[in-house]
């Protein structure tokens, strides 16, 4: 199926995902999270695809934040539908591992894209914001909630409060993003990364990543049980049989998914 906000373009067990609106440094409107939804939804259908890239078309901007005459003209109604919560919610909770490669700019719900992917390579041209208090708002895709946990509760205040930007190198010491690289070197270097990550028993990365997710919206001792749920299940895997005899063999381990 083709979409009219986004690029898509799989291989080899790999999907990259490419908001394409260079022309409004690619803004995020309605449509694109419309589109963006559904296809998340297919994806977390579709066995194939084990690791998901998302970047943004152009060198100049991953994506600049919302349409903000879409946002103005909204009915106020539409701010409790799930909108884009629910279309960030759905990405979180992937089965497959998300990488965003960010190409620039990523302010206001590009941010909260960002923050919804599990890992984060910026190119050196990147920069950081939930700029929606610069509109009289708050960032309303998760940015409040997602942000502190990932980088403490006093920076994630100072970038809302004040609507303050983080260029690359800011963001790498934080703890925002992954990695840093060079602009020319993203999409190899983001590729690298889901290559290493399709070597890697795809049940037990899935395990992995529900159980911090999960674990990080509750207690420690209900996280660890939670934990070893997600580990007696990884027991009864061929997976797992397979890996532990590969690696008594000495020898590279076959998963199969199962």
């Amino acid at each position: 199926m083709s979409y009219q906000r986004w690029l898509i373009h799989k291989t080899n067990g790999i999907v990259t995902l490419t908001l394409n609106r260079p022309e409004v440094r690619n803004a995020l409107d309605n449509l694109s999270w419309q589109e963006l939804g559904a296809i998340v939804s297919d994806i977390s259908k579709d066995a194939q695809i084990k690791v998901v890239i998302i970047t943004g078309a152009g060198q100049e901007s991953f994506a600049a934040g919302a349409d903000v005459e879409w946002l103005l003209n909204r009915p106020t109604i539409e701010s409790w539908d799930p909108g884009v919560q629910g279309v960030l919610n759905s990405l979180e909770n992937l089965p497959q591992p998300t990488i965003a490669a960010i190409n620039g700019y990523a302010f206001g719900g590009g941010c909260e894209l960002v923050l919804a992917c599990d890992l984060r390579i910026a190119s050196q041209n990147a920069r950081f914001g939930l700029t929606e208090i610069g509109v009289g708002i708050i960032p309303g895709g998760g940015g409040t909630q997602r942000l502190p946990r990932l980088i403490g509760a006093g920076r994630a205040k100072e970038m809302i409060f004040l609507g303050k930007l983080v260029d690359a190198s800011e963001a790498e010491c934080i703890g925002l993003v992954n990695r840093v690289c060079p602009l020319t070197e993203l999409i190899s270097v983001a590729n690298e990364l889901a290559h290493k990550l399709l070597n890697r028993a795809p049940l037990a990365v899935r395990m992995a990543k529900q159980a911090i997710n999960y674990g990080l919206q509750t207690d420690l001792i209900t996280g660890m049980a939670y934990e070893k749920a997600c580990q007696s299940f990884l027991y009864t895997t061929e997976d797992q049989r397979e890996g532990m005899i590969a690696f008594l063999e000495k020898r590279k381990p076959i998963y199969i998914g199962r």
